[in-house]
């Protein structure tokens, strides 16, 4: 491991090199080669050092960035190379000792200011390499937030969004080329955005407004925000089954028999960290799920098609495993051979069969269960009257 760093990732601002601090000039000053997007390399002055751009997609650079080792190399990237910038994936391919970062003021400090937000109160996400709907769990009236775009053309995909999940009132700023000559500041409604023309580099202060529905924070969402064809677990008894699982940060969960997914994307929603994947026998189902997932902005989740045990083999051990269908002998035989010591396991049975498995896995492996019994209220004649619905048996265990 080298002392002295070979690469410095200088964060740049739209005001060029008036605006980069006393060591960041000398590393440009002292570079032999400085790579850059094109017009980064352009908001620069000539400083003798071989200009090299940095090609798209962004992945083709790297190999080109790597055979540049043992000379003084300088990249450039926007703002704060390391706040949904790239200063995390060059990271991922160098040694700690080979490089060094002297960050920028970020596009996010930057509309901060301008609108007198607290910047550790508002909602800070990158949507310039992401889908839109990343932004639906966050919306509810009174969220601020700043979101970077990836170009002048998706403000108004943004406006449509916001329209079309019922939040078309809500208050944007469109921030362009924040810091620098050609910095403009346009308010408008988010609905009111299209037609409207804006060039990159450019982000959005959002004052969420409008009637549009609000994700709960709570598990046991309505089965509403799940499309399903009946194969569903239902609120109350999924709020109880998250409970069971206790996700914590920067776990994997299998969620085996999927359905519609509601269990992995409940558990998903629990922290940002999380991750998980949905194994389901049917296509149509396994389609579905997908289509949850992007309907909630939760690209955190992979779905595999097949039976379980065999779709389970070569995957990525989890932390924690729900079985909502295909509970048999042989799944859980195999769970118990393959999951590690400390996996938290969790299997809901409607069947006296499954319930009896489920008997005699307890007393094999001990653990907790649960006999869950819930009524609704519906009409009974002019009146109303408890309507039951099958009971379901939950066992939850630590291997």
């Amino acid at each position: 491991m080298s002392d002295t760093p070979w690469l410095t990732i200088v964060g740049l601002g739209e005001d060029g090199a008036q605006g980069l601090s006393a060591a960041s000039l000398a590393a440009l000053q002292e570079a032999e080669v400085v790579m850059g997007p094109p017009r980064h390399l352009s908001l620069l002055p000539d400083l003798g050092a071989e200009q090299l751009p940095w090609p798209v997609p962004f992945a083709d650079g790297i190999p080109q960035l790597l055979a540049l080792r043992g000379r003084r190399v300088v990249v450039l990237a926007s703002g704060d190379p390391f706040w949904f910038g790239a200063g995390s994936v060059l990271a991922r391919h160098l040694d700690p000792g080979e490089w060094r970062a002297l960050p920028g003021v970020s596009c996010f400090a930057l509309a901060a200011a301008r609108m007198g937000w607290p910047l550790e109160k508002t909602l800070c996400i990158g949507l310039h390499a992401a889908p839109l709907a990343r932004l639906r769990p966050h919306l509810a009236p009174g969220l601020r937030a700043v979101v970077l775009l990836r170009d002048g053309a998706a403000v108004a995909d943004l406006g449509a969004y916001l329209a079309d999940t019922g939040f078309g009132a809500s208050r944007v700023t469109v921030c362009e080329a924040l810091g620098g000559p050609r910095e403009a500041l346009t308010h408008s409604r988010a609905d009111t955005l299209e037609g409207q023309s804006f060039a990159a580099p450019v982000c959005v202060a959002l004052e969420v407004s409008g009637e549009g529905a609000v994700l709960p924070l709570a598990s046991g969402r309505s089965d509403s925000w799940f499309a399903n064809d009946g194969q569903i677990t239902r609120r109350p008894v999924r709020a109880l089954t998250l409970s069971a699982l206790a996700p914590r940060p920067g776990e994997h969960l299998w969620d085996i028999g999927g359905g519609s997914g509601s269990i992995a994307l409940e558990w998903l929603m629990a922290h940002p960290s999380l991750t998980a994947t949905s194994f389901e026998a049917r296509e149509d189902r396994a389609a579905r799920i997908r289509e949850n997932a992007a309907t909630l902005g939760l690209d955190r989740l992979s779905v595999l098609t097949g039976r379980a045990p065999e779709v389970l083999e070569g995957q990525p051990l989890p932390q924690a495993v729900f079985i909502g269908g295909g509970l048999s002998p042989e799944l859980l035989g195999k769970l118990e051979a393959t999951l590690p010591a400390g996996t938290r396991l969790v299997a809901n049975a409607v069947t006296l069969e499954s319930e009896a498995l489920l008997a005699q896995s307890r007393a094999r492996l001990g653990g907790d269960l649960l006999r869950i019994e819930l009524a609704e209220a519906e009409a009974l004649g002019s009146r109303q009257g408890w309507a039951p619905g099958r009971p379901i048996v939950q066992w939850s265990v630590t291997l």
